[in-house]
């Protein structure tokens, strides 16, 4: 059937039709409106919709996945989502820790978005020096991910080639007060590997006491410790 406006040649279906028999990723769910709300209830609750211009009901058919930002249950207590279909989307749920919960995956991110730059724009940035890592580590990343794979993507501008350094990022990411000594590192791990040798010293090589100053848990410094062929014996306090 052809559309309702003028020159339509066909329908253009909607998204749970092209879902039909498979998976359908609605992401930012907390922002939906409460209209829409409703409508994605009943495809929840009744497994099926009304398509545009339709004279009836068609069957749903897809896994559903939402994903959000915002704190549902909060949204829930204020008023602003239905309770009803937050129970029926909350069925598994998977938490995903902020970025600044699990730095630790901050050196390793960085190095994934270096190499992805550096294959994009063809450039042989070879990694981040003690100083600029030591601002990654110690920020608090608000805009999680997406905020370091914009901050590496500023330092690409400004550096053209070796070490993204502390001049390369942007305004308020480099620590302030951090005194860790420039060394030349030609590699993402040996910069880590410098940052958290030169964490250790500062911390009298008590773990415990290093992994809260680098904002990680004990054994994910131990793990690195071991990976990176860092020397401290299994005898050192903790």
């Amino acid at each position: 059937m052809a559309g309702a406006f003028t020159d339509a040649k066909k329908d253009k279906p909607g998204r749970f039709a092209i879902a039909e028999g498979g998976t359908i990723f609605l992401d930012e769910i907390g922002d939906i409106s409460a209209a829409l709300q409703v409508r994605l209830l009943r495809v929840l609750q009744e497994k099926e919709f009304d398509p545009l211009g339709s004279t009836g009901p068609v069957k749903a058919n897809a896994r559903v996945i939402t994903a959000s930002n915002k704190n549902i249950e909060d949204l829930v207590k204020e008023g602003n989502f239905r309770d009803d279909l937050y129970y029926r989307l909350n069925v598994v749920q998977i938490v995903l820790p902020p970025l600044r919960d699990r730095k630790e995956d901050v050196p390793l991110l960085a190095e994934l978005f270096i190499d992805r730059l550096n294959n994009i724009q063809g450039k042989d940035v070879s990694g981040i020096s003690e100083e600029a890592l030591s601002g990654l580590m110690h920020h608090s990343w608000p805009g999680n991910v997406r905020e370091l794979q914009n901050v590496i993507e500023h330092a690409f501008i400004l550096c053209r080639s070796g070490l993204i350094r502390t001049e390369h990022l942007p305004k308020g990411i480099a620590a302030p007060g951090a005194k860790i000594k420039s060394h030349p590192a030609r590699t993402l791990a040996e910069s880590e590997a410098r940052f958290i040798e030169e964490a250790l010293v500062r911390n009298s090589y008590r773990r415990l006491a290093t992994a809260r100053e680098l904002g990680i848990d004990k054994t994910t410094l131990w793990r690195k410790i071991r990976k990176l062929g860092i020397k401290c014996s299994a005898e050192d306090p903790e």
